[in-house]
């Protein structure tokens, strides 16, 4: 049995990616006409049309979206093996690829690249921050291997590991928090109060539910782009947020006139979660490294107590 190449499947994954066969074979560094003859002999060769084309746009058959899925786990496997070898077998060795999200990446990322040069010198973490849904496309096409995410979202197939929880803390300036000490209830803070990262941040989502809001007329029209962005917002003192204990624990409110408060709610939390693919040769790589990231997470809950 004819099977197909490495070369075939990476051109067919980004014919996929691109959409588009010049920006394909472009990333590819190949001719446009070269991608063309491989991705047909790729079609003769499994005896089913992968893709339907004309001079305006592309569209992937239902075949080839199955041929694309298991493209990429060979793909995935085939890096996989290839590290392995050149790091002697060692897990523990080599290049990861690791992605995290804003609202994580300052707080948790610098100190698990120290513990994790002590603990695995042979390693070599190369950091990547990006939003949810880019780091969930990017570990999807096997561009990173593992991602540090808040929960809950929707992991689809990737394996999921809880490192740790975050506890949300009302945010506002020292005048308004005496105001709200005393509050149980959200829904009674002032219409458009309600200060929050734009909708491309899982915070946004995260801290509403902290919160327990359910009326968007409290929520201010101004969508902060970073933490740093929002708190300097709040620093006027019309304004409310809801922001994670890591971020307060790390300075942000540092030569500010802002106080934080506790939540009236027990699960005002997001869970901190390593993921990656389940068909990777490294889990245990990744595992041990979200271990360290547990153990960092463990000692600045106990440091509070």
């Amino acid at each position: 049995m004819n099977l197909p190449s490495i070369k075939q499947l990476q051109y067919l994954l980004a014919v996929y990616k691109e959409q588009n066969f010049n920006r394909a074979a472009e990333s590819c560094h190949i001719s446009q006409s070269t991608l063309s003859v491989a991705i047909n002999n790729l079609e003769e060769l499994v005896g089913q049309q992968l893709i339907e084309r004309d001079n305006r746009k592309l569209m992937f058959t239902a075949m080839g979206e199955l041929v694309v899925e298991q493209a990429r786990m060979i793909i995935d496997q085939s890096h996989n093996m290839m590290k392995l070898i050149a790091a002697d077998g060692d897990v523990m060795a080599g290049d990861v690829k690791l992605g995290c999200i804003p609202t994580i990446a300052p707080f948790l990322l610098p100190k698990l690249a120290k513990k994790s040069r002590t603990e695995y010198p042979k390693l070599r973490l190369r950091l990547i921050e990006d939003t949810t849904a880019q780091l969930m496309a990017q570990l999807e096409r096997g561009e990173i291997d593992v991602a540090i995410l808040a929960l809950p979202i929707d992991t689809g197939n990737f394996h999921v590991m809880t490192v740790g929880q975050d506890r949300f803390k009302l945010v506002a300036h020292k005048q308004l928090a005496e105001k709200l000490s005393q509050l149980t209830d959200f829904e009674d803070v002032p219409d458009g109060s309600l200060m929050l990262l734009e909708k491309e941040h899982c915070l946004r989502g995260h801290a509403l539910e902290a919160c327990r809001l359910s009326k968007t007329e409290k929520i201010h029209p101004f969508e902060a782009t970073s933490l740093t962005t929002l708190v300097t917002m709040l620093e006027d003192g019309e304004g409310i947020s809801f922001l994670p204990d890591m971020a307060l624990e790390a300075g942000l409110l540092r030569n500010t006139s802002l106080v934080s408060l506790n939540m009236p709610f027990e699960n005002a939390t997001r869970q901190i979660g390593f993921i990656w693919r389940k068909t990777s040769f490294r889990a245990q790589c990744y595992r041990n490294i979200g271990l360290l990231a547990e153990s960092l997470m463990s000692g600045q809950a106990k440091s509070k107590v």
